[in-house]
């Protein structure tokens, strides 16, 4: 028996063909494929199979979001890149950025607060059982690049805040005053839009792209000691790590519940 045939689809409208150049000339940039100028459009058109028009629209794109930018006789060029934040360790923003820059913090809080129930219940706090609360804008140089909210145990946080919280990652202080290294976190990833507030403090359009981190992470022998909440420009931040599929699977099991990262 002759297989059914594969019912035909509409031809790809030019809108799509140049979203699918700007995903793969986005990520050339952000990995520093480029030095500093792009390839003419017609090398483009040729690298994709695309039109030049379809190769300018892709361009548009970029150029709307500030990554490049065009001229006349002067070609294209990228205007910024992105910095990448893993996501298969567990590393401060410190850590994070080694070598490409030096961070600094602002301290905005440092304080005991009771927290909210939720929270109280991820750190494992006894009903009215205080927490540290800390609050810092993280610059990256010039650049505001992330706002960080963080709540400590108290034992832990109390001897955190009497630490150089302007020059240090929090994660490289509690294993100082712990003695021993942090072990696991878990955590959530999604993308949000600046309120009025955040994007005041981040300096950047209100209603503009942030990645909300929530992470909580715990001692080598499981105490969680560090709930987060970390607001992040998610026009300088990419988050990147390496997935695996599990040897094995049920056929019928949901595809988006046992992956991991590694």
């Amino acid at each position: 028996m002759s297989p059914e045939p594969v019912p035909l689809r509409a031809p790809e409208r030019r809108a799509d063909r140049a979203r699918h150049v700007a995903d793969v000339l986005r990520q050339q940039i952000h990995a520093g494929a480029f030095d500093d100028a792009l390839p003419a459009e017609a090398a483009l058109s040729a690298e994709f199979g695309v039109s030049r028009n379809t190769v300018r629209d892709a361009l548009a794109l970029l150029k709307d979001e500030g990554l490049i930018e065009r001229a006349p006789k002067i070609g294209t060029h990228v205007a910024r890149r992105k910095y990448d934040h893993g996501l298969d360790a567990l590393l401060g923003l410190k850590e994070t950025l080694r070598g490409h820059g030096e961070v600094r913090n602002e301290v905005r809080a440092a304080r005991r607060v009771t927290p909210p129930p939720a929270v109280a219940r991820k750190l494992r706090l006894e009903p009215g059982e205080q927490a540290v609360y800390i609050e810092r804008l993280r610059w990256f140089g010039d650049l505001p690049l992330s706002l960080d909210l963080t709540y400590l145990v108290p034992d832990i946080g109390d001897q955190v805040v009497t630490r150089d919280l302007e020059t240090n990652d929090v994660f490289a202080l509690i294993e100082q005053i712990s003695g021993g290294p942090l072990g696991s976190a878990e955590l959530a990833l999604e993308a949000i839009t600046a309120d009025a507030h955040s994007a005041m403090t981040l300096q950047m359009p209100e209603g503009g792209a942030l990645l909300l981190l929530e992470r909580l992470t715990s001692l080598e022998d499981g105490r969680p000691v560090d709930l987060e909440y970390i607001r992040m420009r998610g026009d300088r931040i990419t988050m990147r790590g390496s997935l695996i599929r599990p040897p094995e699977r049920s056929p019928d099991a949901d595809p988006g519940t046992d992956w991991r990262l590694t």
